[in-house]
């Protein structure tokens, strides 16, 4: 499956095995001319997919790619666990979200001292894959949210596609008959629904730095009033990412945030049709500030710094415009080079939206670095309390920013 957020595994993880990953080196290394990577690649096709463009590097460098696949929620812990062995992979494949974690002690080596080349990539994705200014992943493709929608269901209630929060409003109202209803995202206490959360958190002007700075209840009360208005079903705090997929594909909701991971399955059925458009803003004539999600590929630091040139050629040669472009087309992600994403888009218009929000969109870590978890812990809280307990959006955030605090002060 296409990469997608993860969840915050690390905020767990004690600052002893943290520190860990700092010291410790690849040993015993692997045979010579072969290159290790961990990653999530656990699904067979994607796993396949991986080894191709892998192989298809290697081979061109002399080389050898092995994969070590583990879920998603299991890379981060199971990376701490190989570096307190002395183990570590060659390359490390982690979630954008977890990278400052990793970055923070100076386990990973800079992109710069590896001769991994980010010019001409997108502002987004050098930062995605950076802590503190200095670049650490790179990451080949990325992805974002876009709204989704049932043509046929619009045309049939006279509704164009939404692009500000009261036509969202109004439009869900419309498309809301029998046992469909008009919107559907997921809301649910983790990374999916906090990943959702933040077109609307961010669009509204809210800042992950200061929660209750003023700006971010308008998004809450959103969420709030389309449930309220019967528009989105209140199971929505349940349902992660694939939940609401499946609900537009059952023909229970007209439109849904969603992201490009989705496009195989949407694209492999015949019965719904759909297309996609931006994520509505506060106002016309706004920009819409979408997450950007995806993997990074890192080198942790090793006492051979053969195998950290092996792994470096690696990447650039992933990296390359031609094989972005091959990737992006087989794993349904926008190519982070900002000319190549171009290109994307001319080969699949459908996609234009979601092209067009990874050239902008912006980290979730990019403010609060390390504090991520915390933060992320606190705004699943703040929607999670208005949707089911009744919370006002601006006592939710209140409590929110209180939550991270405790938390990044660790009681």
């Amino acid at each position: 499956m296409p990469s997608r957020p993860a969840p915050a595994v690390l905020a767990a993880v004690t600052a002893g095995a943290l520190v860990a990953l700092g010291l410790a080196g690849c040993a015993p290394a692997p045979e010579p001319g072969t290159v290790t990577v961990l990653n999530s690649a656990t699904d067979t096709a994607e796993h396949t997919r991986n080894q191709k463009f892998f192989d298809r590097c290697a081979r061109k460098l002399g080389l050898r790619v092995e994969q070590l696949s583990v879920p998603a929620d299991q890379v981060a812990s199971k990376a701490l666990r190989m570096a307190s062995s002395k183990s570590l992979p060659d390359i490390l494949e982690l979630d954008g979200s977890e990278l400052p974690q990793f970055a923070e002690t100076s386990g990973l080596r800079s992109l710069e001292h590896l001769g991994v080349r980010t010019s001409g990539f997108s502002r987004s994705a050098v930062k995605l894959g950076s802590y503190d200014g200095t670049p650490y992943g790179i990451a080949r493709s990325a992805n974002s949210l876009a709204l989704y929608y049932n043509p046929d269901l619009l045309r049939k209630a006279g509704v164009e596609p939404p692009r500000t929060w009261d036509e969202l409003r109004a439009a869900a109202r419309k498309l809301t008959r029998g046992g469909t209803y008009g919107l559907a995202f997921s809301a649910s206490p983790n990374a999916d629904g906090v990943y959702q959360f933040l077109p609307f958190f961010w669009s509204g002007g809210g800042d992950e730095s200061r929660l209750d700075g003023g700006k971010g209840a308008d998004a809450l009360r959103l969420w709030k009033d389309l449930v309220t208005d019967g528009s989105v079903s209140k199971a929505v705090v349940n349902w992660n990412q694939q939940d609401v997929n499946d609900q537009f594909l059952a023909g229970r909701a007209a439109m849904m945030i969603n992201g490009p991971w989705q496009v195989p399955v949407l694209a492999a059925q015949k019965k719904v049709d759909w297309s996609v458009s931006g994520i509505p803003v506060p106002r016309a004539g706004g920009k819409a500030v979408s997450p950007i999600g995806g993997t990074v590929m890192t080198v942790p630091k090793n006492e051979d710094e053969a195998r950290e040139r092996d792994a470096a050629r690696i990447l650039n040669c992933l990296n390359t415009p031609r094989n972005q472009l091959d990737w992006g087309e087989a794993s349904n992600n926008v190519p982070t080079r900002t000319a190549v994403a171009r290109g994307y888009a001319k080969q699949n218009p459908k996609l234009l939206p979601f092209a067009e929000l990874v050239t902008t969109a912006r980290s979730r870590t990019g403010k609060v670095g390390t504090h991520w978890p915390a933060v992320s812990d606190a705004l699943a809280g703040a929607f999670q309390s208005v949707l089911t307990g009744g919370s006002s959006p601006e006592a939710a955030l209140r409590r929110a920013q209180q939550r991270a605090e405790r938390a990044e002060s660790g009681e």
